[in-house]
C-alpha cells in the first residue's frame, strides 16, 4: 500500500474519532450543568481545556459559557479541533482513498459531514441533546460500516489502529480533565458533587452502564481501574492499545511481542507497562502525573507510527489534505 493512501486512511479515522469523542464531551456537559449546584462555568472550561484548546478559546471568547464552547468546538472554521473542521478533514482524506474505501463507507462519512454542515448554517441548534445524539450515531455507523463493508486487510487495519489509538488517548484525557481540573477544591472528594462528576466521566466515555454492570457503585480508584486498564471494554485505554497492536504488527508482518521499528517498540513497550499496572499504584503515585506521562507516550507512538509508514511530508498549502495531517 502506497505511504499516501495508509496516511489518509489512518488519518480519516482519527478524525471521526475525535470528532464523536468531542460531540459527546460535550453533550455530557450539557447534562452535567444542570446537576451540579455551581456555576456551570469550571466545567464549560474543562471541556475545552480536555481538546486542548483553551488558549485559542480564551483568545477569541472571554467567558466559558454553554453557548461560546458549543459554537468554538462544534462550528468554529479556524478551531483544527471542532466538529466541522475535523469532519472536512475526514470527508478530504476519505475523498483521497475513494478506491480504496467502499462506497458505502464514503457515503456515510459524506452525510455525517452534510449534516453538520447544515446545522452550522443554521441559526442555532433547536435541540442541543438530539444533535449530539445524530453524531454520536452517525460515528457508530461509520465504524460498523467500514468493519462491515470493507475487507479486513492493510487498509483496514490502519483505519482501526488510528481510531483506536485516538479513542485510547481520548479517554485518559478525560480522566486527567476530572482528577485535575474539575473538582475545585480537597472538601469536594467524596461529596455528591464527586459522585456526580466521576459518572460524567463515565457517560462521557459510554461506560456508564458497563461500569455498573461490573462494579456496581461509582468509586474513585475503580473508574480508572475501568477506563484505563479493563482489558475488555472497547474504550478502556488498554483495551484500546491491546488492539492497535495487533493492527500495527498485521501491518508490518512481524510477530507479536517482538519489534523492528519505532512504532513498534513504542506501543509494545505502552502494552506492557498496562499488563502490569494496577489502580492502585497509580493513584498513590499521582493520577495526574501518570497521564500527563501517559499522553507523552500516545505521543511517541504517534511520531514512530509518522516515521515508519508515511515517511517525512512537505509543507502544504491547504490544512486538509492528507498530506497535512499532523
Amino acid at each position: 500500500m502506497l505511504s499516501r493512501v495508509a496516511d489518509a486512511i489512518y488519518w480519516m479515522a482519527r478524525y471521526l474519532e475525535r470528532v464523536a469523542d468531542v460531540a459527546r464531551l460535550i453533550d455530557v456537559n450539557l447534562t452535567l450543568t444542570l446537576d451540579l449546584p455551581d456555576e456551570p462555568e469550571p466545567q464549560w472550561r474543562a471541556v475545552v481545556t480536555t481538546t486542548g484548546d483553551i488558549d485559542a478559546f480564551t483568545a477569541v471568547h472571554p467567558c466559558p459559557t454553554a453557548d461560546a464552547v458549543i459554537d468554538f468546538l462544534v462550528f468554529d472554521q479556524e478551531n483544527p479541533n471542532s466538529v466541522y473542521r475535523g469532519l472536512r478533514a475526514a470527508r478530504e482524506n476519505a475523498r483521497s482513498v475513494r478506491e480504496i474505501i467502499s462506497s458505502e463507507v464514503w457515503e456515510q462519512i459524506n452525510r455525517f459531514y452534510l449534516l453538520v454542515t447544515n446545522t452550522r448554517y443554521s441559526a442555532a441548534i433547536d435541540a442541543p441533546s438530539e444533535f449530539f445524539e445524530q453524531v454520536r450515531i452517525s460515528s457508530h455507523l461509520i465504524e460498523g460500516v467500514i468493519d462491515g463493508t470493507m475487507s479486513h486487510g492493510e487498509a483496514w487495519h490502519f483505519a482501526r489502529l488510528g481510531r483506536l489509538l485516538e479513542r485510547g488517548e481520548q479517554t485518559a484525557r478525560l480522566l486527567d480533565t476530572k482528577y485535575f481540573l474539575l473538582l475545585p477544591s480537597p472538601e469536594y472528594i467524596g461529596s455528591t458533587v464527586d459522585d456526580i462528576q466521576w459518572s460524567a466521566v463515565l457517560r462521557s466515555a459510554s461506560a456508564f452502564e458497563m461500569y455498573r454492570k461490573r462494579h456496581g457503585r461509582v468509586e474513585p480508584q475503580r473508574v480508572v481501574e475501568f477506563l484505563l486498564l479493563d482489558r475488555y471494554f472497547p474504550r478502556a485505554t488498554h483495551h484500546c492499545v491491546i488492539q492497535a497492536d495487533e493492527s500495527l504488527h498485521h501491518v508490518s508482518g512481524s510477530p507479536v511481542g517482538t519489534f523492528h521499528n519505532a512504532a513498534e517498540r513504542e506501543l509494545g513497550r505502552l502494552r506492557g507497562e498496562f499488563a502490569f499496572s494496577e489502580a492502585s499504584d497509580i493513584m498513590s503515585g499521582g493520577l495526574h502525573e501518570y497521564l500527563d506521562q501517559l499522553q507523552t507516550k500516545f505521543g511517541r507512538v504517534g511520531t514512530g507510527i509518522q516515521k515508519t509508514f508515511f515517511g517525512l511530508r512537505p509543507a502544504a498549502t491547504d490544512d486538509i489534505t492528507p498530506a497535512a495531517n499532523e
